[in-house]
């Protein structure tokens, strides 16, 4: 890992915030598994595992914020900072879709999953 990895660290939002940055026009980034995200997750979210985002990371659009997401939030602080150093302006949703059904914030998905 590099030093500039631990210098460049990506912001952690609440819910509150990641939701009025999509209002503005931020897009979420799921970055767990497929089975996963299928069961549920925040709708208008694009899916891209934390395995395949620096590979995937030239379909993310490089003009907007991009919030990542996972279930708990540690995968996304990693998936946030990798997408810092590559150029991209990110942050990642503290404590991730936990934090965002404790605000009763909706999520799409099959739950039987």
């Amino acid at each position: 890992m590099s030093l500039r990895h631990h210098l460049r660290r990506a912001p952690v939002v609440s819910a509150d915030e990641a939701v009025r940055l999509v209002e503005a026009g931020a897009l979420v980034v799921d970055v767990r598994g497929e089975r996963e995200f299928r069961r549920q997750h925040v709708p208008g979210s694009v899916h891209v595992p934390l395995a395949e985002l620096e590979e995937r990371a030239v379909d993310l659009p490089d003009d907007r914020v991009l919030v990542t997401s996972c279930t708990g939030g540690l995968l996304s602080r990693g998936a946030a900072n990798l997408l810092v150093e590559l150029g991209f302006d990110a942050v990642s949703l503290g404590r991730g879709l936990v934090e965002w059904r404790a605000a009763g914030l909706p999520l799409v998905g099959d739950r039987s999953g």
